[in-house]
């Protein structure tokens, strides 16, 4: 028990907590995000048991009184940046300044600390009082991350078209393809060659090592979606006279809420730049959709507030801004 608040890790088979996870989620969502989707407790369920590519976080419930009033997550990762723990804390709005965001922090530390970790990421909503408590507790802020939303019906193909057959002829080098999910065994490795080109995505000030992709981990992440109960769409750019893997987009569209698709990684690899292959990508995705998924209505990126080009190909795509999330970051003992 610390500070009126008791604190204990929950797995992703306990019902109880997953409802009470959800239940908080949402009510600091109302406050914080509220254009973010509702989530439920099968969703955490497969959050926790999956993570992004096999790697979940662990979650920790707060609770006062049999009450859940706070939560927390931590995150490692052993495929790179073996010194950064990632965690998560939220208080319910009905309970907030009563000292329990402290105390879920303190213990998420000492995890990490257990974990031989020694720099603490942390994100939150780009709110005063999420501000206040980073810099109360040492963080600086690093990274500004914006959420953007695409309304499909309010997409203007028309001039989307013209865009595209703008851009077409400095592609001419290149085809678009559909790419099998899951991917077949003997081409892993060459996508994760290619996923690594989204280590050139700006970090602003975030201390970061480059991410290390291989086949094992492509094929991880495509386990991981599919767990998350979601459908993976992706498209590659082929460079004609050499063979060799471009760019790519990828979608992912929830099963249980086919209305809502989520945009994942969008890169172009350095030799190939320049030849508009983001926009080309992005666009035909939009038509493959379109075909496939007429249900979907929404789809929600992230990019770093400074990445100028991207957020030039999502603007002409008609993204919208709902909101700016801040990565902080200290280290684990402050001197």
């Amino acid at each position: 028990m610390l500070a009126g608040m008791d604190i204990k890790p929950f797995r992703p088979d306990d019902v109880a907590e997953l409802e009470q996870w959800a239940d908080l989620v949402n009510a600091a969502a109302a406050v914080d995000a509220p254009w973010s989707h509702p989530t439920t407790a099968r969703q955490g369920a497969d959050r926790f048991e999956h993570g992004w590519d096999g790697e979940p976080e662990t979650p920790y419930l707060g609770t006062s009184d049999g009450e859940a009033v706070a939560w927390g997550s931590l995150a490692t990762s052993e495929y790179d940046n073996l010194d950064l723990a990632f965690i998560h804390v939220e208080v319910h709005p009905v309970h907030r300044r009563r000292g329990h965001g402290t105390t879920m922090l303190a213990h998420l530390l000492e995890e990490a600390r257990g974990l031989g970790r020694t720099s603490i990421v942390a994100d939150a909503w780009d709110t005063e009082a999420g501000h206040a408590f980073a810099a109360h507790h040492g963080f600086e802020r690093k990274l500004a991350s914006i959420n953007r939303r695409q309304v499909l019906a309010d997409v203007d193909w028309a001039e989307l078209t013209r865009r595209y057959d703008a851009a077409l002829p400095h592609g001419a080098d290149y085809v678009i393809e559909k790419w099998p999910v899951p991917t077949p065994d003997d081409r892993l490795d060459a996508l994760a060659e290619m996923a690594a080109a989204i280590n050139d995505a700006p970090l602003d000030d975030l201390d970061y090592e480059d991410e290390v992709f291989t086949g094992a981990r492509m094929r991880a992440y495509e386990v991981a979606a599919a767990g998350r109960r979601e459908r993976l769409y992706r498209l590659v750019a082929r460079h004609l006279p050499t063979g060799d893997l471009a760019a790519q987009t990828v979608v992912a569209v929830e099963i249980d809420h086919p209305e809502r698709g989520h945009q994942h990684d969008t890169s172009v690899t350095r030799a190939h730049r320049g030849h508009r292959l983001g926009l080309l990508l992005k666009t035909d995705m939009l038509r493959w959709l379109a075909a496939e998924e007429p249900q979907l209505q929404l789809i929600d990126t992230w990019n770093a507030e400074s990445n100028d080009h991207m957020i030039g190909v999502n603007e002409v795509l008609g993204y919208r801004v709902m909101g700016r999330e801040w990565a902080y970051q200290r280290p684990l003992d402050q001197p």
